[in-house]
């Protein structure tokens, strides 16, 4: 069969981005990236990248949820049921638990990777056929501050400008987020804005906010390192800078504001010298940062236009317990200086999933209903009730995230649907987690993957449609609508979100009729509320809930959106009602009233609220939820990797995603380290006053002294040693993080934790690792899982460098290393203990490893408990091994073994156990430290390269001569700063200057005026 192109979305981050996903025979063979997608322009990151490799026969066939599976009781294995027996089930308890305990003793939580019409249905069925507003979503770990934030300054929750302000901007303020990573197309669009006007009169400046020195802080022009949990505290003194130096624009804020005099009268105190104190940043860095935002130019008295000025931020901004303040603040600024509503100039929240802002603007909020109307509101509720054809809604807000696990631990709930998210590894707090999943007397896990820690913890599991199954729309953070489109059918017996949904509202619907009082109104009653027969049926109901909202799209149609994404507000013109009409008369009137899209927002200065006056809010500042003190004297933060998304069920499938970064580990100051004689790569125990975790530690300059690091990845999954959670295994680093909310947005404190570390005493090592049939290494890894709880620390991951299977065959590494077998993946093993486990404990390791083969090396002491084996492949380098007891060679072994280097002639020092490698011709024993993902580029040929070029090239030559030579940076360039990095560490950018130029021609803004302490 021909192959096939179908234009879609890409699953992962809010940037949007389009894909073209190429399949054949029913089989998704490659993507690439839309070069006609307005939010991508064809580039897509790392993650993008390697969509299709995800969805290999192989991979799908040992993590994807195939069937629908039950468990016969608590503990039990999951067995295949039919299709129809589990959505009667899950009608059966949900109707039960309803009569008997009323609507709100069932909850949804749902995720912000569902598409719009998936939330719709899910919104509908609880709120409307249900009676409840349960209703939550891991979108309220992720946006639920900056919906509150936007709410409370501009009266909605609409995003003001567009990406193409990021060329537009002549002062960027990145704030809570490491862009270079979590967002990295909208960063390489940054770079080339920059690297476009660098040359000019007018130079872009990027100002960073954030804790650590980040590839996004590092490439900065200003990198204001502040405390966590002070950002309150420094935009209340960048406001007050503003106000001391006329640097306001008093015309704006009296035409167009209101609340001005009481923020003014709160920043009065706000010094630079206090804020300085307070932040841990230099006074003068502020007074910089105030004056850059505001866009005027000092050293000229301020004369001439203002310079427009874009905030992007992400959730080191939201995931707090100020979430909302810190977001409030931050627009008070554009606001002080009318740095809104115009080009290059305004708020743009970074939304952190594809689809949190769908589900916002369908109300699949506990406190929102759809169209941005709210729960609270009468009117809102009645309009809503119209719309879905109920008599009404519920008024009570129902439980946000963290609350509906609360309740479940208290026996507050009965039922709990759980669809597209990963509670036992995503919220906070891992205990609490445990414990609601346990005593909740039913769990539904809507998924589609198998692998996940809620999994585990499901009484039905229902396998869900994934990337390249799926149809419907997602909105990403510019408020563009996207349709997502199939490429190929569902794997297995998987089906579509939404079908599921509406399937066991019809049962539910026949269940609860007569059992409990008539929801549906009189015109209704014996008809079902979700007559849907396809995902536009869907869609066409919720654009129906946005006619005459901030959010209006009934100008669309999917008509419209499969000819181009489009941005909302995009109100029918006319008043032609297409949803009313049949469907094809009702497309024709749309089309025949089409009006555009609107690229930004509040361009006249009329904003959402009832007076059309932007709101300064005047919050007080609050340190953290916990603070250090003597006994937890570090403040842990958490953040995300480079190449890895959430809880990685899906990036986690591919080896070649961990060669970044591929070991979970703990980061603290190389000083911290030299205080306590602590080696790289020690297992440390971390402890909060919630639980601990052991990890290996690492030393990290990004890291500031008193502070440390672990990213947000590693769940239970990867680190299943400790397994002291249940049924859902290890608890991993969210067993750390307090439950405390922000009260405005109840958004939970993620960001911060105070926590203690000390050594682990953990003698006795193991080291584990081979390659591995590619069908089956990922089905091992989860076998291995539950046989690695008892140990206190083990970690489980894949490495490697996969190319498709379907090509068949091998493939060359780029530098000429040695072949790359598509049909082999790496698994590596690493534990710890006080003691032993047993040598039957590790005689049943062997076989997973492929330790038993007839070349087998081995060696043994019983004594001392140490046993080393290690099996080479027939062409002589090294297939498999195991040190355990001692496992000093572990780390030049598992280079040798990833490099596929010759290694018969070393037979005898292969069991040596040393710490350094045999003597051979070759590269070092250093670990490899891969930059390019994209083409397996490590520093090491990188630094041999740049030793190459002529001096003096600069900085942009010698980034470009890397690009020709070794391809690093030429893909998806999410390795161009740590490329740059290194160029600039090893001396290579010569007297170009051009990365430091911007900082240096933005000296003359800075005026000589003083500050009061």
């Amino acid at each position: 069969m021909a192959a096939h192109e179908t234009r879609s979305t890409c699953p992962y981050c809010g940037v949007g981005c389009g894909v073209v996903i190429e399949s054949r025979d029913g089989a998704i063979t490659g993507v690439r990236g839309d070069p006609e997608h307005p939010a991508n322009r064809g580039r897509l990151c790392s993650k993008g990248q390697t969509l299709h490799l995800t969805a290999e026969p192989h991979v799908t066939m040992q993590v994807r949820a195939l069937q629908p599976m039950r468990r016969a009781a608590r503990g039990a294995p999951l067995a295949p049921v039919g299709w129809d027996d589990a959505l009667n089930e899950v009608a059966t308890r949900f109707a039960e638990a309803v009569v008997r305990h009323g609507p709100d003793s069932v909850g949804f939580y749902l995720s912000g990777q569902l598409l719009t019409e998936d939330y719709h249905v899910f919104n509908k069925l609880a709120k409307g056929l249900v009676g409840t507003n349960n209703v939550d979503t891991n979108s309220r770990l992720c946006m639920s501050s900056a919906v509150a934030g936007y709410k409370a300054s501009l009266g909605a929750d609409a995003v003001p400008p567009c990406y193409d302000d990021i060329d537009l901007a002549d002062t960027v303020f990145i704030t809570g987020s490491n862009m270079a990573w979590a967002h990295p197309v909208l960063y390489r669009r940054l770079e080339a804005a920059r690297e476009a006007r660098a040359a000019t009169s007018s130079p872009m400046r990027v100002i960073v906010v954030d804790p650590r020195r980040t590839e996004t802080a590092a490439e900065a022009d200003l990198h204001l390192q502040l405390q966590p949990g002070t950002d309150v505290m420094l935009h209340h003194a960048m406001l007050h800078v503003m106000l001391w130096e006329g640097l306001v624009d008093p015309a704006f804020i009296a035409a167009h504001t209101s609340g001005f005099e009481a923020l003014r009268d709160r920043v009065r105190e706000f010094t630079p010298a206090h804020a300085a104190r307070i932040c841990g940043v230099k006074a003068d860095d502020i007074v910089t940062a105030a004056r850059w935002f505001a866009g005027l130019d000092v050293a000229a008295g301020g004369a001439g236009a203002r310079r427009p000025t874009l905030s992007l931020w992400c959730q080191g901004l939201n995931q707090s317990t100020s979430g909302t303040d810190n977001n409030t603040t931050l627009i008070n600024l554009h606001l002080a200086t009318g740095q809104i509503g115009r080009p290059g100039a305004g708020p743009l929240s970074l939304t952190g999933q594809p689809n949190a802002m769908g589900g916002r603007e369908v109300g699949g909020l506990a406190n929102l209903l759809p169209g941005h109307r709210e729960v609270a509101d009468a009117v809102h509720r009645a309009e809503v009730a119209a719309l879905w054809g109920v008599r009404e809604l519920p008024a009570k807000p129902g439980l946000a995230a963290v609350e509906m696990f609360e309740a479940a631990a208290e026996g507050r709930l009965q039922a709990l649907w759980i669809a597209c998210t990963n509670p036992a590894q995503s919220l906070p707090d891992q205990a609490l987690v445990r414990r609601a999943l346990a005593r909740c007397p039913f769990v539904v896990v809507q998924e589609a993957y198998r692998t996940t820690a809620t999994v585990a913890c499901a009484d039905l599991l229902l396998p869900a449609a994934t990337w390249g199954e799926k149809d419907g729309t997602v909105t990403n953070s510019e408020r563009r609508i996207t349709r997502v489109r199939p490429a190929v059918p569902p794997a297995g017996e998987a089906r579509a979100d939404w079908q599921i949904v509406v399937d066991v509202a019809r049962r539910l619907e026949r269940q609860l009729a007569g059992r409990v009082p008539e929801r549906r109104a009189p015109g209704l009653v014996g008809e079902t509320l979700f007559p849907f027969a396809c995902a536009e049926d869907v869609w066409n109901e919720h654009r129906e809930g946005t006619r005459g909202r901030d959010l209006d799209i009934t100008g669309l149609s999917y008509a419209r959106l499969d000819a181009a994404p489009r941005q909302w507000p995009c109100a029918q013109r006319g008043g032609a009602d297409g949803a009313a009409a049949g469907v094809a008369e009702g497309q024709r009137a749309l089309e025949a009233h089409e009006s555009p899209s609107l690229p930004r927002l509040y361009t006249d200065h009329r904003f959402a609220t009832t007076d059309g006056r932007a709101r300064f809010v005047a919050p007080a500042w609050k340190p953290p939820a916990e603070k250090v003190d003597a006994h937890y004297p570090i403040a842990l933060t958490t953040g995300r990797l480079r190449d890895q998304w959430h809880g990685m069920s899906r990036t986690g499938t591919l080896g070649r995603l961990f060669a970044h970064d591929g070991t979970p580990a703990i980061e603290l100051h190389p000083q911290e380290l030299a205080r306590r004689s602590w080696a790289e790569g020690q297992l440390v125990k971390v402890r909060s006053r919630r639980g601990e975790l052991v990890l290996p530690v690492r030393g990290s300059e990004a890291v500031p002294p008193a502070q440390a690091f672990v990213a947000m990845h590693w769940g239970g999954e990867w680190l299943p040693g400790g397994g002291t959670g249940g049924a859902g295994g290890a608890l991993g680093v969210n067993v750390l993080m307090p439950s405390a909310r922000c009260p405005q947005s109840r958004q939970p404190e993620l960001k911060h934790a105070a926590v203690r570390v000390a050594a682990a005493e953990l003698p006795w090592a193991l080291v584990a690792a081979a390659w591995l049939p590619a069908g089956e290494a990922l089905a091992l890894r989860e076998a291995l899982r539950p046989r690695l709880a008892a140990l206190p620390y083990a970690s489980l991951l894949p490495f490697g460098q996969e190319r498709a299977v379907s090509g068949a065959g091998t493939a060359a590494h780029a530098d000429g290393r040695g072949p790359a077998v598509a049909g082999e993946v790496g698994l590596i093993l690493r534990a710890a203990a006080a003691e032993a486990p047993g040598w039957a404990w590790i005689d049943e390791l062997l076989p997973a490893f492929g330790l038993e083969a007839a070349d087998l090396l081995s060696y043994a002491d019983a004594r001392s408990g140490h046993r080393r084996h290690v099996r080479l492949a027939p062409e002589g380098t090294i297939a498999g091994f195991l040190l355990a007891g001692d496992a000093a060679a572990a780390g030049w072994m598992l280079q040798w073994l990833q490099d596929r280097r010759p290694a018969r002639e070393h037979r005898r020092s292969l069991l040596a156990n040393r710490a350094e490698p045999p003597v051979f011709e070759g590269r070092g024993a250093t670990r490899r430290t891969v930059v390019c993902t994209c083409n397996d580029v490590d520093a090491a040929a990188i630094e041999a390269a740049l030793v190459r070029l002529a001096p003096g090239v600069g900085e942009t030559g010698a980034v470009q001569a890397l690009r020709t030579e070794l391809r690093c940076g030429s893909t998806c360039g999410s390795c161009l700063p740590a490329v740059k990095a290194i160029v600039r560490s090893h001396g290579a950018a010569g007297t170009n200057g051009a990365a430091n130029g911007v900082a240096r021609g933005a000296v003359s803004l800075v005026g000589p005026a003083a500050h009061p302490a």
